[in-house]
């Protein structure tokens, strides 16, 4: 996989000069959109992997997500860079504290109301990206961003009565979107300085060290999983961890932040309806009728900027 295409430089503005070729662009649409498919799965994963303390998951998870990380980079003989550990550093910080939470929070409360309040993040996004990046989402994106926060509102509300929710749970949640937001944000700046690989592999490398002192301190590491347990992981690692992480960081350079944020609130739809389906979790008409609000407010956004300059 490439990490940036003919002509463009990693973290070129978006529009103007220097700017992926609208035939790039195109591309990193649905890159981040497979990258969605596979973060809705590692929650259902992690929860469903209910052998192993949700600390465990994340070390055993880091660790091979790391290991195949390093080895993708050996093999293009590209080897992680010191330099590039720096560069990372602070986005891999801020995804160890966003799994911890967000592993911690799935059995604590629903895969929906989890998945949802971390999908809050786009309305940060949309704060932050034109002071950050100078990105200047339309009014309409703005609007139909809200829309779709409104839908998630809706799924947040329709949990209420369900045996698996959880006060706390929810609140661990919103701890994790403030860390995920973090990641987000370190991530698209890395593109000013590094390769999307140096990136996931360095970031990589900097969760799993800061994972390890927890998940140590809880001894849920301890607890050896199964040859069943070993097989989820190694799943985890290589599609939401490696494949999720490589496009979603390749697509970073090719499409706005904003718009890249707004694509997560696809995840608590599709990890609401693989939990249905997979684990049981029972699902609310209103939080069905909150996802449908969402999934049409997010086709919106994603239609509409293939037809808006977007600078």
């Amino acid at each position: 996989m490439a990490d940036s295409g003919p002509g463009t430089a990693p973290g070129a503005p978006y529009g103007g000069r220097g700017a992926p070729a609208m035939s790039e662009r195109a591309l990193g649409v649905p890159a981040a959109a497979v990258a969605m498919v596979g973060w809705a799965a590692s929650g259902v994963i992690a929860k469903g992997i209910s052998e192993l303390g949700p600390l465990a998951v994340v070390f055993w998870r880091m660790w091979l997500y790391t290991g195949l990380v390093a080895l993708f980079l050996w093999a293009n003989r590209t080897p992680l860079r010191l330099s590039s550990i720096k560069v990372s550093f602070w986005g891999g910080f801020s995804l160890a504290f966003d799994i911890m939470l967000f592993f911690v929070a799935l059995r604590m409360t629903t895969v929906a109301n989890a998945t949802v309040v971390a999908s809050l993040q786009p309305l940060l996004m949309l704060f932050l990206a034109p002071r950050i990046f100078g990105e200047q989402p339309g009014r309409r994106h703005w609007g139909m961003a809200l829309v779709a926060i409104g839908g998630i509102a809706i799924v947040v509300f329709g949990s209420a009565g369900i045996p698996e929710w959880s006060v706390l749970g929810d609140l661990l949640a919103f701890g994790a979107l403030f860390a995920w937001t973090g990641y987000f944000v370190f991530s698209k700046l890395s593109t000013q300085k590094i390769a999307a690989a140096q990136y996931t592999a360095g970031s990589a490398l900097v969760c799993s060290l800061v994972a390890t002192p927890f998940a140590l301190a809880s001894g849920q590491v301890f607890d050896w999983p199964s040859a069943g347990a070993w097989l989820w992981l190694g799943i985890m690692a290589v599609g939401p961890g490696v494949a999720s992480h490589m496009l979603m960081n390749w697509s970073l350079v090719r499409i706005p932040s904003w718009l890249g944020s707004v694509m997560t609130l696809a995840i608590p739809v599709t990890s609401t309806l693989m939990a249905w389906a997979f684990l049981g979790d029972q699902v609310s008409l209103w939080q069905f009728v909150g996802m449908t609000v969402v999934m049409f407010a997010l086709a919106a956004v994603v239609l509409d900027q293939s037809r808006t300059k977007l600078t």
